[in-house]
């Protein structure tokens, strides 16, 4: 697109690649496990004709290093934005994406404006014992058969289910998974957590937030959403009808006009 500015910045010991757009209130898009900065290709243009936006690999996604050191995502956030003399932002994260942005909220809340998550992970919460076998044939498939395989099994997940009614949507989760490195399938994650857990201290944030779910996500999603939307004092929680776990790329349409609308009226 034009007037795009791509980097690379070298925060906390690891170099994060970004790409900014727009101009107006800065707004920072986070993406999910196994994924990359093209997850939000349906929102980034769109967006970008009303706020700056910045989206970037996670570490050890997409064009981002991969590192060994003890790390925090929500930290890595923080000196990003610093790095681009930005103060304060709107932060919207998908699934990890959206644990990223919780504890980012908790971790700097001087520095977030408000917070978007869409079927948004919390830290601290208690799955299922149904997510913890479906999740548990990944890693086994990566141990007995190979990255390759993990990437498969993923993929097959039934977080996804919903992604392949639509065919644009679909070929592009596919790609992103296959372009991801596997690392964490095979290595052992240095994140470091927040503590306590955002489960135990939603709480505290005090910032405008939309919560974003997808209709067709799977009930541990129903349920962090629910907790989110009852803890969080004034938190607004929207259902887009008919799409699943990748609600931003299931449903463009009505995603961007739920987040724009949020944004506009804060």
């Amino acid at each position: 697109m034009t007037n795009m500015l791509s980097g690379y910045a070298s925060v906390n010991g690891a170099r994060l690649y970004y790409e900014i757009a727009g101009k107006g209130r800065p707004l920072v898009l986070v993406h999910g496990f196994a994924l990359d900065r093209r997850l939000w290709d349906f929102q980034f243009e769109v967006f970008a004709q009303h706020y700056e936006v910045l989206r970037y690999d996670l570490r050890g996604f997409g064009k981002s290093e991969v590192s060994s050191d003890p790390y925090a995502h929500h930290a890595d956030l923080k000196a990003l934005l610093t790095h681009l003399d930005i103060a304060r932002a709107d932060v919207v994260g998908l699934s990890l994406g959206g644990m990223v942005v919780t504890d980012f909220a908790l971790s700097y809340p001087d520095s977030i404006h408000s917070l978007i998550t869409v079927n948004g992970l919390i830290a601290g919460f208690h799955w299922t014992e149904e997510w913890n076998m479906q999740t548990k044939r990944v890693w086994d498939a990566a141990r007995e058969n190979g990255i390759d395989a993990a990437k498969e099994a993923w993929l097959a997940h039934p977080l996804f289910g919903a992604v392949y009614d639509q065919s644009e949507a679909a070929a592009l989760l596919t790609q992103m998974v296959t372009d991801y490195s596997g690392w964490h399938f095979v290595n052992e994650n240095p994140n470091i957590p927040l503590k306590p857990p955002a489960a135990q201290r939603l709480a505290e944030i005090n910032t405008p937030a939309l919560i974003v779910l997808g209709e067709r996500d799977l009930p541990d999603f129903h349920n962090m959403a629910e907790a989110m939307a009852q803890q969080i004092a004034g938190a607004r929680k929207v259902v887009l009808p008919n799409v699943g776990h990748m609600a931003n790329m299931e449903d463009p349409a009505g995603f961007n006009r739920a987040a724009l609308e949020f944004l506009a009226g804060i």
